[in-house]
């Protein structure tokens, strides 16, 4: 299916838009900010809002030096709802003592991650120890020891972290400086569950795993191809870009199986009388509905269209990539019959978008997780950067590849060397650092991590942020993994699902940090698109809190595992001393040093390509073979099968976040824009309704692989035949843990269920 903006092509498929597909922006967004303006916190929201400190939010925010609202161009007005709902969590009261010390643990892990996000604030640091129902309290002194012990007692293939994009670059490097001096490669990161394959396959095209696009460069494109992406949910700020673009006669061309309402049309606040009066700015050019799972087969054809009507750049190939025979070799042996049937798109439909990028002078080609959480994530970003260099598309002014990020700092964790892929140089560089060889013992990423632990091989863990248990596929599996390590340590800010459902066998401390914009020193955290922001100290307003910051936490454990050699770790609880050693040892980072006597933040270096030579041994564009992938869903026997009158059908699930929600932290239970008006819905295209004889509204049994789901409410939606969507992470338990080979990294977005009524 593709929808689209008038054009006079005749072989375009754009039917009219579903009448209930709901705009995304406009008065929802003036409603939310008029809401918590008004809220008891809305002064506190207000000052944390022009504070000079980075988003909380996604990995396009805004905030530090340039001030609160404004981006790294200095653009003011460029905060967003999702901004302010981030704030507005931290800005709760502690959670109250009777709620840890009255309610026990079979009762709070009753609670859904909204309600364990209203708890509040963490104030105070916490133990559960073996054989009590309750978490209590606990001094920082027992929690260093009894951290340190459980670190300095294991071999250090046993001793494992895991990471969120929630803290800090400073935090990160420490974490990761740690556990190598250790001798332990466990640096297990959310990334892993996101967008490993974009870094992945980014390095293997173009030896560099990050966005080649910053925001100026954005600016100079006359068009985007947005996939697997809500952009207006997930990353708000983005739209604003998308608009101009479309303002100055631009074409944006969105692939997803899932027709979003806000993709159709927006209305940002940064456009004020178009979003409130004229319901928002038109986003789409054209709309493309594929099998979901199948992008790699969109991509093919898109290549193929664009080599039979004459639109490769060869002069550009030739003279910039390697590999490209047989990547020409596959697309003209890879017949129009099997593309189609693969991603369910026509050949016409393929054709028509082919033009529209070939008539684009230069094109940014953009993606979310509906590109990388599938079994094939890797070759399916592969086959989008082998897209941009056959269209010339890379390496100049406007055009490229640009992963959109979730978390705020998930790619400066990549950066500091939160992962088990570390580069070369970096390794060369901290063997300098440490006087000694790193340990070559491969690494456990996260979903090894949870393999790990559940087969009693993993001792200690650290989880800086984030939910760990939240966050993964085949829930029973991660709480059983996760109650056979010995000890763990939480850093957080409030409390998560995970906390309470990941309870280790021995011992679990919650230790309670500042966060970004509270931290009583300066921090730094990177965008996804590779500019380094600073954060300036702030204070809490939680009264007689005993919060730690993650530097000092960090830095004194580290002393306590290392003393004083070979470097001193108990002066890393100065910022400014880290800074120094990433400067040092970080590639691209060099400009951290000067950072806190000159306020300037910067662009990282090598990573915005502006000629086309890329960091590779040859210095060309590595193109390769994409395969199509096998799309064939089970029958209902996989699930057990039907009974004698029972109704249903075998369906794709897809995993998403709410509008209202970041990553495994929900805010609102509802999602008006998709008319899913609670969490325990599915949203399903009308003609499955129709074939299977089920009825809109009715409540169901959704039956995965790894569990089931009861009485989930069927929402007619615009979403492609054959595919299904329900939130994540309420969803997680029906799947097992089926992963990309190469990336490791969960397929969330193509999940088999089968649908039961009576």
């Amino acid at each position: 299916m593709a929808t689209a903006d008038p054009d006079p092509s005749p072989t375009a498929a754009q039917p009219a838009a579903p009448e209930d597909t709901a705009s995304g922006g406009g008065w929802p967004l003036i409603d939310g900010w008029a809401r918590a303006t008004l809220s008891p916190t809305g002064l506190r929201l207000w000052q944390t809002l022009t504070h000079r400190s980075a988003c909380l939010s996604c990995a396009w925010g805004t905030g530090g030096q340039n001030g609160g609202f404004r981006d790294e161009l200095g653009e003011p007005l460029q905060r967003c709802l999702k901004s302010v709902e981030a704030i507005g969590a931290e800005l709760q009261p502690a959670v109250p003592r009777e709620v840890f010390a009255g309610r026990t643990l079979a009762e709070l892990q009753q609670l859904s991650s909204a309600e364990c996000d209203r708890l509040g604030r963490l104030d105070r640091p916490l133990i559960h120890r073996a054989g009590s129902d309750h978490y209590e309290p606990i001094g920082w002194e027992e929690v260093q020891a009894l951290t340190a012990e459980a670190f300095r007692r294991p071999p250090p293939e046993r001793v494992a972290s895991y990471s969120s994009g929630r803290s800090s670059n400073e935090a990160a490097y420490l974490l990761q400086l740690l556990l190598r001096a250790l001798g332990s490669n466990n640096l297990a990161d959310c990334s892993d569950l996101c967008h490993a394959p974009s870094t992945l396959g980014l390095t293997r095209v173009f030896g560099s795993g990050t966005s080649m696009v910053n925001l100026e460069s954005l600016q100079h494109a006359d068009g985007v191809v947005l996939v697997g992406s809500n952009a207006p949910a997930n990353h708000p700020r983005l739209m604003n870009e998308l608009i101009r673009l479309r303002e100055r006669g631009g074409t944006v061309i969105v692939i997803n199986p899932v027709l979003e309402g806000g993709l159709l049309k927006f209305g940002s606040p940064a456009f004020p009388i178009r979003s409130m009066l004229g319901g928002g700015s038109a986003i789409a050019s054209l709309f493309l509905q594929p099998v979901p799972g199948s992008d790699t087969a969109v991509f093919l054809g898109l290549q193929k269209a664009l080599l039979e009507r004459g639109a490769i750049a060869w002069e550009f190939v030739k003279a910039h990539s390697e590999g490209w025979q047989e990547l020409i070799a596959q697309i003209e042996a890879t017949s129009w019959e099997a593309i189609t049937a693969c991603c369910g798109l026509s050949r016409e439909e393929l054709e028509h978008t082919a033009a529209r990028l070939a008539a684009c002078r230069a094109l940014v080609f953009a993606w979310a997780m509906g590109i990388t959480h599938h079994a094939n994530g890797t070759t399916n970003v592969q086959a989008i950067a082998n897209t941009a260099v056959l269209s010339g598309n890379v390496a100049r002014p406007g055009a490229g590849t640009m992963p959109i990020r979730g978390h705020s700092n998930v790619q400066g964790f990549g950066s500091m060397g939160v992962t088990v892929h570390l580069r070369e140089p970096m390794r060369l560089a901290l063997e300098q650092l440490l006087g000694r060889p790193l340990s070559r013992t491969p690494g456990y990423d996260t979903r090894a991590l949870i393999e790990a632990a559940e087969g009693g091989e993993v001792d200690t863990l650290l989880c800086l942020g984030g939910n760990l248990f939240g966050a993964n596929p085949h829930s029973a599996q991660a709480r059983r993994a996760l109650g056979r390590i010995d000890t763990i340590a939480y850093l957080a800010t409030k409390p998560n699902t995970g906390h309470v459902h990941g309870l280790a066998a021995r011992q679990t401390l919650l230790l309670p940090v500042f966060n970004r914009f509270e931290t009583p020193h300066r921090t730094t955290v990177e965008s996804g698109n590779n500019w380094v922001r600073l954060n300036e100290p702030g204070t809490t307003h939680l009264r007689s809190a005993q919060l730690i910051s993650e530097v000092e936490f960090l830095a004194e454990l580290a002393h306590r595992l290392h003393g004083s050699d070979p470097i001193d770790w108990r002066r890393l609880q100065d910022p400014v001393y880290v800074r120094e050693l990433i400067a040092r040892t970080v590639p691209g980072y060099g400009a951290i040093a000067g950072i806190d006597a000159s306020r300037r933040e910067f662009e990282v270096a090598g990573r915005v390509f502006h000629e086309p030579r890329f960091p590779t041994p040859s210095g060309r564009a590595r193109l390769a073979v994409t395969p199509l992938p096998d799309l064939t869903l089970p029958g209902p026997e996989h699930f057990g099968g039907l009974a004698a009158g029972e109704r249903g059908l075998v369906l794709s699930l897809i995993t998403a976040r709410s509008y209202g929600q970041h990553n495994t932290v929900v805010y609102k239970q509802g999602d008006q824009v998709r008319g899913m008006l609670h969490r325990r819905t599915l949203l399903i295209n009308p003609e499955d309704l129709t074939a299977s004889g089920l009825r809109a509204h009715e409540c169901v049994t959704v039956q995965g692989e790894a569990g089931a789901l009861a009485d989930i409410e069927l929402i007619p939606g615009s979403i492609r035949r054959g595919a299904a969507l329900m939130f994540y992470p309420e969803a997680n338990v029906l799947m097992r843990p089926l992963k990309d080979p190469d990336s490791g990294t969960p397929a969330f977005k193509r999940v088999p269920v089968l649908l039961r009524a009576g």
